[in-house]
């Protein structure tokens, strides 16, 4: 259980975080096993679809660990890059960039070889509204991924969302347990795991699975959703009443730990939190730290989208930010009126219908 009384202590060792460029340094921060292990690479590293919200700090912590082992790979971000500012910010930090569309075929082809491919690309949100897109981007980008980069390493991102809902007092969902996907969204990414593990096999090419349940920062997360349901005194939702999550510069570092362990018979990793969260505890975290009213709405369910990741950290290693350093650095960015992404998880809706 959370502490009592909330801590109003710094959030990254004792050091308050208040600007986005101190942020981004904290997300971003290698530790010695990844300089270990990038330093080891073959060649370049390249990040498709890396202008979503994980991308940007991905790319400079590959590009900080490569530094630190004195590696001259680069690093290269690609993503269609509608807004010219987010390419700039790659540049400005010596990370190389490509646009391209990665369902256009000839657009992948061209892309630059490297040593470790990284796909972060894919749709969630807006399933409903385009369902066809959801499909073809889920399903079809793996296709031209392997085509283009057939034998070397690729660490692809999935979601826990292929398991379903699993009962909230179980250790949560291990990889080799049956796959139950609830709605388009996590069916459209189990069709992204076949593809993978199939032409993985046809073409020998070592491949790692990212099963990812929430990835939180300061500016989105279920963390923030939650934060912001309370502060607002909104309704909080309760019926998906447990959730696990990590903190994004840990679940970064699994990420690029994981390509060791990649192989053509596909290896895949659950990559979340260590515990099971409740939304109720969370909530009243944040009432007690802003003296908030909770509008509670609805019960706990008696099962909840849960995995367990015990497996990954012998392999990837342990989260290093655990479940208060998180609800702190968050309170104290929200209290100094820093921006927030507006990206809500939807991690409530029980359905699938994103």
């Amino acid at each position: 259980m959370l502490h009592d009384k909330p801590s109003s202590t710094g959030a990254a060792g004792g050091t308050t975080i208040n600007d986005e460029s101190a942020l981004e340094t904290w997300l971003s921060l290698p530790d010695e096993a990844l300089v270990e292990s990038l330093g080891r690479l073959p060649g370049d590293i390249i990040l498709l679809g890396a202008g979503g919200k994980m991308g940007f700090s991905l790319a400079r912590l590959a590009q900080r660990a490569l530094e630190a082992a004195s590696s001259t790979h680069r690093v290269i971000a690609v993503s269609r890059f509608s807004d010219p500012a987010r390419r700039e910010a790659f540049a400005r930090h010596g990370i190389d960039t490509a646009a391209a569309d990665l369902l256009d075929q000839t657009a992948v082809e061209t892309l630059p070889d490297a040593g470790l491919v990284v796909v972060l690309a894919g749709i969630k949100f807006g399933t409903r509204s385009q369902t066809a897109r959801t499909w073809a981007s889920n399903a079809l980008i793996p296709y031209h991924v392997m085509q283009r980069y057939a034998g070397r390493p690729i660490v692809a991102f999935s979601s826990g969302n292929v398991y379903g809902l699993v009962p909230v007092d179980g250790p949560g969902a291990r990889v080799g347990d049956r796959l139950r996907p609830v709605g388009e969204y996590a069916m459209s990414v189990l069709a992204r795991e076949r593809m993978y593990e199939y032409l993985a096999e046809r073409t020998g090419t070592p491949t790692a699975l990212i099963r990812l349940n929430y990835a939180c920062e300061p500016r989105y997360g279920v963390l923030v959703d939650i934060a912001r349901w309370v502060r607002d005194e909104r309704p909080v939702p309760l019926t998906m009443g447990y959730f696990n999550v990590i903190w994004q510069g840990d679940a970064n570092r699994m990420t690029l730990r994981a390509w060791e362990h990649a192989h053509p018979s596909t290896t895949v990793f659950n990559v979340t939190g260590p515990r099971r969260v409740g939304v109720r505890e969370v909530a009243t975290w944040f009432a007690r730290r802003w003296d908030r009213r909770i509008v509670w709405e609805g019960t706990e369910a008696p099962d909840a989208l849960l995995a367990d990741a015990s497996a990954t950290f012998d392999l990837l290693g342990h989260p290093t930010v655990g479940l208060e350093q998180m609800l702190n650095s968050i309170a104290q960015w929200i209290e100094s009126g820093n921006p927030l992404w507006n990206k809500p998880t939807h991690f409530e809706n029980r359905a699938g219908d994103f």
